[in-house]
């Protein structure tokens, strides 16, 4: 599970892809709440970019 901005999206789907040798499902943050989880508020690739992508 990757959590990105939208800058570091395409490095997040490569990573995944390297380790999981499969396509991610990609959650656009601003479009889904969880119920019972609150995503991080920054990507975990930098400090000052939004997390704005679920990459699972």
């Amino acid at each position: 599970m990757h959590i990105v901005c939208k800058d570091h999206l395409e490095i997040a789907i490569d990573i995944f892809v390297d380790e999981f040798e499969d396509a991610p499902d990609i959650i656009d943050l601003q479009k889904v709440q969880f119920k019972d989880w609150q995503p991080p508020t920054h990507c975990e690739r930098c400090a000052d970019g939004e997390a704005r992508f679920l990459v699972v």
